[in-house]
C-alpha cells in the first residue's frame, strides 16, 4: 500500500520539487515513491547528512510507475512493494544494493531481510524492506452484524449486500482474495485455475457499488455507511476505526494477504553512495515511528516496534508479537500472467 494506500487519486506522476536552495539541489537524488513516503520524515536523515533536500516523485500505482521508467525516467531510488519489485529487476532497472552501507539495515528482522527472492550475493539485496501491511475487508458490524466473530470474505457476494460492497482496482489485491474464495492459488494458476477465477470474478461485478482506486472513497463509503464492506488496507481500518466508527478487519481462515513494500536503486543512479543514504534516511527510527503513528503502516525497522504503546497495535487490530501473523498469513507476490490478468480484469469490470 500500503498507507495509508498504496494507490492514490493522482491518475499521472506528479513532481514535488522540495525547496532548499543553493546548486547542491540539483545533485540532490530522485525518490520516486508513493505518496505519503515522500514525507519529511523520510528525507530528514539525509538533509542533515548532506545539507540538501532529495527531490522527490510520486507514482499513482506500479503499472503507472513501471511504464514511466520503461519509457526512460530516471530516478535514483525507488519504493516498489515485493510482489512487484521482480518485474523491475528483470527489466533490467535495478541495481544491487550493498546492505553494510546501510545503517538501519541491521534493525530489519532476520524474517524480512530473507525474503526469498532478494539476495543479489553476500552482503547485498536488490530490495531493501521498507515497511508493511495488511490487505482483507474492513466492515461495519452494526450493518452486517452476524459476521461479528464469524469472519468471512463470503462477505463481497453476499446478496443482501449487493452494491453496499467494493474492492480494490489492483490485480495484485483483489485476484488473490477472490482466488482463494474460488479455492485456487493466485501465486500457481493453471489455465483451469483462471477459468475459475475469472468466473468468481464476473459474480463479483454485479455485487459491486464501485472499484476503488485509492483509499479514501473507501473509508468515505463505509463511514457513511454507502459501503458494508470493502477490500481494504489494514490502514483504511486503523483511521475509521480511530474516528470512531464500528468497524472489524477480518482475519478468515487462512489469514489474511501480507504486503511488503521496500526501496530499490536505479541501475543508472548517478550517486550511489547518495541513494544509499537516502534509503538508510527512509528507514530511520524517526522515519519508522511516522509510519506506524501517521500513516498507518508496520514498519520494517523493528527496534521502533517495541518502543510503542499497546494501544498502538490496538488500534491497528494488530497483536503485539507479530511474529505469528506474519506467519500466519499469505505474502502478496508476483502474479503469473500478470499484464493478461490486467486486461481481463478491466474487460471484466466493463461488462465485455
Amino acid at each position: 500500500m500500503t498507507v495509508s494506500g498504496r494507490l492514490f487519486g493522482a491518475a499521472a506522476v506528479v513532481w514535488l520539487i522540495a525547496a532548499c536552495g543553493g546548486s547542491s539541489q540539483s545533485s540532490a537524488p530522485v525518490l520516486f515513491q508513493w505518496e505519503d513516503y515522500v514525507d519529511p520524515p523520510f528525507l530528514d536523515q539525509y538533509r542533515l547528512q548532506f545539507g540538501e533536500t532529495p527531490r522527490s516523485s510520486i507514482f499513482a500505482d506500479e503499472d503507472e510507475a513501471f511504464a514511466k521508467l520503461r519509457a526512460g525516467f530516471k530516478p535514483d531510488v525507488m519504493g516498489p512493494c515485493y510482489y512487484e519489485f521482480p518485474r523491475w529487476r528483470e527489466a533490467g532497472l535495478l541495481a544491487p544494493i550493498d546492505t553494510t552501507k546501510l545503517k538501519n539495515w541491521s534493525k530489519i528482522p532476520q524474517s524480512l531481510r530473507e525474503l526469498p527472492g532478494i539476495s543479489a550475493g553476500p552482503g547485498k539485496v536488490w530490495f531493501v524492506p521498507h515497511y508493511w501491511g495488511n490487505t482483507s475487508v474492513t466492515y461495519r458490524t452494526d450493518l452486517a452484524p452476524e459476521y461479528v466473530g464469524h469472519d468471512s470474505w463470503n462477505i463481497l457476494f453476499d446478496p443482501k449486500y449487493k452494491g453496499r460492497v467494493s474492492v480494490l482496482e489492483g490485480v495484485d489485491d483483489t485476484v488473490p482474495l477472490i482466488a482463494r474464495l474460488a479455492g485456487v492459488d493466485a501465486y500457481s494458476m493453471t489455465d483451469e485455475g483462471w477459468r475459475r477465477v475469472e468466473a468468481k470474478l464476473r459474480q463479483l461485478v454485479p455485487q459491486l457499488r464501485f472499484v476503488a482506486s485509492d483509499d479514501t472513497s473507501l473509508a468515505q463509503g463505509l463511514a457513511s455507511g454507502e459501503l458494508v464492506a470493502a477490500m481494504s488496507w489494514r490502514a483504511t481500518y486503523r483511521d475509521l476505526k480511530l474516528e470512531g466508527r464500528p468497524v472489524a478487519f477480518m482475519n478468515p481462515p487462512g489469514g489474511v494477504f501480507t504486503y511488503v513494500c521496500g526501496l530499490v536503486v536505479d541501475r543508472d543512479t548517478k550517486n550511489y553512495e547518495k541513494a544509499l543514504a537516502l534509503i538508510d534516511s527512509s528507514l530511520s527510527d524517526e522515519a519508522a515511528d511516522y509510519t506506524i503513528r501517521k500513516i498507518g503502516d508496520v514498519p520494517a525497522n523493528g527496534s521502533v516496534l517495541s518502543k510503542q504503546p499497546d494501544s498502538m497495535f490496538e488500534n491497528l487490530g494488530l497483536p503485539r508479537d507479530l511474529g505469528g501473523l506474519l506467519a500466519s498469513g499469505t505474502f502478496q507476490k508476483p502474479l503469473p500472467n500478470k499484464q493478461q490478468i490486467i486486461n481481463a480484469w478491466t474487460e471484466i469490470r466493463a461488462g465485455l
